[in-house]
C-alpha cells in the first residue's frame, strides 16, 4: 500500500503557493461552453482529474462514458447528453454506482427525457435513451441532497424548448453553488430569475452567447493552506494564495470567516490573499449547510488546535465520494477527538479525547479530501497518509506544494 510520512514541521515558513483552478467553476463552464457548440474560450481549466474526465467525455462520440469516480461530472453530462438527446450509458467505479441519481432522473423523467436504469433503481449505471418531446416545463426537486442536482438542471434550461421552471422543495443547500451555476450562466449571456423567498428558479427558452472565460483558483483547495497557517507553531508563519478573489463564485470561501474564528487572518493582495496567524476562540459553531466540502478540513484544524466545536449542515456528506461522517468518526480518533452525532442527521460535536502517542495513520478511503485535510496535522506531529494519489481528483499539485512547508517520505 502506498503511503506518504510527513515530517513534523519545524521551522518558521513564508511562502507563494500557486493554487489549483477551481474544478466546480471549470466543470460548469465546459457544460456551458459545451452547450455553445465549444465556441467560448476557457482559460485555467483545473488539472483535476475530475475536470480532465469531463472534458474527455464531451469529445468522446461512443455510446459509453464512464466518469470514474467524478460526481459533478456525472450528474452534469447526465443532464447535458439527455438535453443534447444523446444515447449514452452512464457508468462509473463500483463507488460512484452507490451514490444517488434518482432525484435528477427522475426530474429528466418529468421533462420527457427517456431513462433506464441498468442494475439498481435511483443509482448508476443509467440509459439515457433519448430526448424526441419536452412533456412538462415545470419539475420539482429536494434541495437539501445535492445542489448539483439542481445545478444540472438549470444549465441545460435555456436550451429546452419550453425552458424550465425549478421548483425546490424543503430546505436548500449549498446555495452558494447553485449562485455560482447562475452566475456563470448569466455570464455567458442567459437570464435566470431566482426567487429565493419562494424557491422557485425560473428560466426561458435562450441561447448562450460563447465568450472567454478564465476560471478562479480553487477556494476548496485554499482551505488546506488555512489549516497549514492555523496549526503552524511559529507565530510570524505565513502563506501567500495566489489566484483567489474576494468576491468569488465558490461557496468555500466560506473558509475566509471560519478561519478567522480558529487563529488566521485573511489580507487580499492584488495577487491573491495572504494568511498571516491571529488568536483563535476558545469554542466553535458553523453551519456548513453551504460548504460541507470544508468540514473535514476545520474538524482536524478543531481536533489539533484542542478547540471543541458543534457542526451542523454536514448530513451530505454520507453521500460523497466515501461516507465522509464515518470517515471522520474513525480517523478523528487517531489525533485525539471524536465527531459525535448529537442529533440525528442534524447536530454533531468535535469532543476532545486523549491524544495518542503513536504516529497516526490516516486512511483516505478513496476521498481526496481525507488525505488533504488531514496533512496539514503534522505541522503539530508526524503523520503518516495512506493512499495519496487520491489527491488527483481535485489538487494533483498538493503534495508538491505541500513540500515547500512539510519534509516528506514516500513508501511506495
Amino acid at each position: 500500500m502506498d503511503s506518504i510520512l510527513l515530517k513534523k514541521n519545524r521551522e518558521s515558513f513564508q511562502k507563494k503557493i500557486p493554487l489549483a483552478s477551481s474544478k466546480s467553476e471549470s466543470n460548469r463552464a465546459l457544460i456551458i461552453n459545451a452547450l455553445c457548440g465549444f465556441k467560448g474560450e476557457l482559460e485555467n481549466l483545473a488539472s483535476a482529474r475530475d475536470t480532465q474526465t469531463m472534458i474527455r467525455l464531451l469529445k468522446e462520440t461512443g455510446e459509453v462514458a464512464d466518469v470514474l469516480d467524478a460526481g459533478t461530472t456525472m450528474r452534469f453530462l447526465t443532464s447535458y447528453f439527455a438535453a443534447k438527446g444523446q444515447q449514452k450509458l452512464m457508468t462509473g467505479t463500483p463507488r460512484m454506482q452507490e451514490r444517488p441519481i434518482g432525484i435528477l432522473v427522475d426530474a429528466l423523467r418529468t421533462i420527457g427525457v427517456e431513462i433506464d436504469y441498468q442494475k439498481n433503481d435511483g443509482y448508476p449505471p443509467h440509459l439515457i435513451k433519448g430526448f424526441t418531446e419536452q412533456k412538462s416545463s415545470e419539475v420539482s426537486i429536494r434541495g437539501d441532497v445535492s445542489s448539483q442536482y439542481i445545478s444540472s438542471l438549470l444549465m441545460i434550461a435555456p436550451t429546452l424548448p419550453k425552458g424550465l421552471k425549478i421548483n425546490l422543495v424543503g430546505e436548500v443547500g449549498s446555495i452558494p453553488y447553485i449562485t455560482m451555476t447562475i452566475n456563470l450562466m448569466e455570464s455567458f449571456g442567459v437570464k435566470v430569475e431566482a426567487d429565493w423567498s419562494k424557491n422557485i428558479l425560473s428560466v426561458a427558452p435562450q441561447s448562450y452567447s460563447p465568450i472567454k472565460y478564465k476560471i478562479e483558483s480553487d477556494w476548496s483547495g485554499a482551505s488546506y493552506w488555512y489549516s497549514v497557517v492555523a496549526l503552524a507553531e511559529h507565530a510570524d508563519a505565513e502563506i501567500e494564495l495566489l489566484g483567489l478573489k474576494e468576491n468569488s463564485l465558490q461557496g468555500d470561501s466560506a473558509i475566509v470567516e471560519i478561519m478567522s474564528q480558529l487563529g488566521v487572518k485573511s489580507t487580499f493582495t492584488e495577487n491573491g490573499v495572504l494568511l498571516t496567524k491571529i488568536e483563535p476562540k476558545s469554542s466553535f459553531e458553523w453551519d456548513f449547510t453551504n460548504c460541507p466540502d470544508l468540514t473535514q478540513t476545520v474538524a482536524v484544524v478543531n481536533v489539533m488546535k484542542r478547540i471543541s466545536a458543534t457542526y451542523t449542515g454536514i448530513e451530505s456528506l454520507k453521500i460523497k465520494e466515501t461516507d465522509r461522517v464515518f470517515a471522520l468518526q474513525t480517523e478523528l480518533q487517531k489525533l485525539g477527538g471524536e465527531l459525535v452525532e448529537v442529533e440525528k442527521d442534524h447536530k454533531y460535536e468535535i469532543r476532545l479525547t486523549e491524544i495518542p502517542s503513536e504516529t497516526p495513520v490516516i486512511e483516505t478511503y478513496e476521498d481526496h479530501r481525507m488525505a488533504m485535510a488531514f496533512a496539514p496535522a503534522a505541522m503539530m506531529r508526524e503523520v503518516i497518509i495512506e493512499e495519496p494519489g487520491v489527491v488527483v481528483k481535485s489538487y494533483p499539485e498538493f503534495w508538491e506544494h505541500l513540500a515547500e512547508v512539510l519534509e516528506q517520505e514516500t513508501n511506495a
